[in-house]
């Protein structure tokens, strides 16, 4: 696929700022103008899984995570759109599932190992949460691992030893 120019490229700058400011109905507006050829571009399609996430809509975000990975299959921010938006469809277990298949070929990303982590400890498997806790920490260091997870609701479990791992 060809880079994205002008004027799709200014669409989807000016897209990616509405979002930011939280003006969901502009970044609607900025997205409809971007040429069909572009809807696929792996830029647009995380922008639009984020829309949809603004908006809590769950099913397109999901259905946009998957669109992705067939486009873009080595991107990491996909295999964890898709397994966010699977975690908020409560189908955690398959969040997982979908996650882990990919954590040793994105050994660098610490999000993965952290969301492993989440879904282990929704699920009620502190021990195997605690595991990704310390694998996530390897990556991110432990005060951006702290940061992170401080206010994570699916890490309430854990709260306390946070400090610990």
């Amino acid at each position: 696929m060809k880079p994205l120019e002008y004027p799709d490229r200014h669409h989807l700058n000016a897209a990616t700022g509405w979002l930011e400011l939280g003006d969901v109905s502009e970044t609607r507006e900025e997205l409809a103008k971007i040429s069909t050829a572009q809807l696929e571009n792996p830029e647009v399609l995380a922008i639009r899984w984020h829309l949809h996430s603004a908006e809590k809509d769950w099913d397109a975000a999901l259905q946009v995570s998957r669109r992705h990975l067939l486009v873009e299959p080595d991107s990491a921010v996909a295999w964890i759109n898709q397994s966010f938006a699977l975690h908020e469809l409560r189908r955690t277990d398959e969040a997982f599932r979908e996650l882990r298949q990919v954590v040793d070929r994105f050994s660098d990303v610490g999000t993965i190992p952290y969301n492993l982590a989440c879904y282990t400890c929704r699920l009620g498997r502190k021990d195997e949460a605690r595991s990704w806790l310390k694998h996530a920490r390897k990556i991110m260091g432990k005060k951006a691992l702290i940061a992170m997870a401080a206010d994570d609701p699916d890490l309430e479990a854990l709260q306390n030893e946070l400090n610990d791992l």
